[in-house]
């Protein structure tokens, strides 16, 4: 990865050295970033860190988000590549099928099959799938699971096999939890660590999923939003997502809910403020002293909304109520650390 900028700098989390692209180096040069929204520091680094002399990004993207106007009507296209993908099985299968089936031609032409897999992380969630078979009796549960294990035993069998046969891909099995509680509580990084070009890289964590509803990780700080089939399968093959430099509505939040309403009332009361406001195809940007009120799960059944909404997305920054759900929900000690020190090194930690 180049660094025409020359803006990488290094941490040090749990006894290893992490690189990463510095965005307060960067605001050195152009001034405007340190008052860009969080999502727009994310967008920005990911262009940052994967410029490639123009073939999909070049200087003058990464300056056009730098030198961002918060008044402008989306008109410059920009290249992003998320972090990792997230398919639900029913897009998910056919992926790896088209996977499975460049394997086949790879080998025809005289390559090896072991040369096809995803570039980025991408992982399988096969939820909706335990139907109610039997009920009213104590091994419900387990016999309605083994039903289900029988009833699509070809579908399972297949995705086996493609959990042990390609690298960066993972497969979470029936009766986990739904794809969007999964991906909140277990898969998301928040912050990426990996291994790039031999150096150890931390970038922020993002994600294309295959429903429209993978906004609800926009919750805790990761930015991501849903695709089709297609624009995900591409992504897992390495192409970056073409897209117009976002408009972002900033949505501010104080105060606290009082007793007796409930997460379902504060939801459909931002909704019908952003329906009434205007935000299809924005970024919403949720910031105030009102976030430090506001607890992690109330926050995902926001953000999760925002296709009711119109929103690409509906983000909030990574704060302390991040870190305390990350180890509430049994996040490596490790990894709350880079979190917590990566937030606070590139200005995207948010406190009162």
């Amino acid at each position: 990865m180049s660094d025409i900028f020359n803006v990488k700098d290094t941490i040090s989390v749990d006894g290893k050295e992490h690189a990463y692209y510095s965005l307060p180096k960067l605001a050195e040069t152009y001034d405007n970033i340190n008052t860009l929204p969080y999502c727009m520091k994310v967008v920005l680094e990911n262009l940052l860190r994967n410029e490639d002399d123009g073939q999909s990004v070049g200087k003058n993207h990464i300056e056009a988000v730098a030198n961002w106007d918060a008044g402008a009507e989306a008109s410059k296209e920009i290249a992003f590549m998320p972090a990792r993908v997230v398919l639900q099985d029913f897009t998910g299968v056919p992926s790896v099928v088209d996977l499975a089936a460049m394997r086949d031609a790879v080998v025809e032409l005289g390559g090896k099959a072991e040369q096809i897999n995803p570039f980025i992380p991408s992982e399988l969630v096969v939820d909706h799938s335990v139907q109610v078979d039997a009920y009213g009796r104590e091994d419900a549960l387990d016999l309605n699971e083994k039903i289900e294990f029988k009833r699509n035993n070809e579908r399972y069998e297949f995705l086996h096999w493609g959990r042990n046969a390609f690298e960066n891909f993972v497969v979470v099995p029936p009766a986990t939890g739904i794809v969007h509680q999964v991906n909140l509580e277990y898969l998301a990084r928040v912050v990426m660590a990996a291994d790039v070009d031999g150096e150890l890289m931390a970038y922020p964590d993002t994600v294309f999923g295959t429903d429209s509803h993978t906004t609800m990780i926009n919750g805790i700080g990761v930015l991501g939003w849903g695709v089709g089939g297609i624009e995900a399968e591409a992504a897992m093959l390495g192409q970056p997502s073409s897209m117009l430099i976002p408009q972002v509505v900033g949505f501010e939040l104080t105060g606290k809910l009082s007793e007796g309403v409930t997460a379902t009332d504060l939801v459909l009361r931002v909704v019908e403020m952003l329906r009434a406001h205007g935000v299809v195809g924005k970024f919403v940007e949720f910031y105030g002293e009102g976030l430090h009120q506001m607890p992690l799960a109330d926050r995902a059944t926001i953000a999760n909304m925002s296709p009711e909404y119109g929103a690409t997305c509906g983000i909030f920054p990574i704060d302390q109520m991040a870190i305390d759900y990350l180890r509430l929900s049994g996040r490596d000690e490790a990894q709350i650390e880079l979190v917590e020190k990566y937030a606070k090194a590139q200005g995207l930690w948010h406190d009162a």
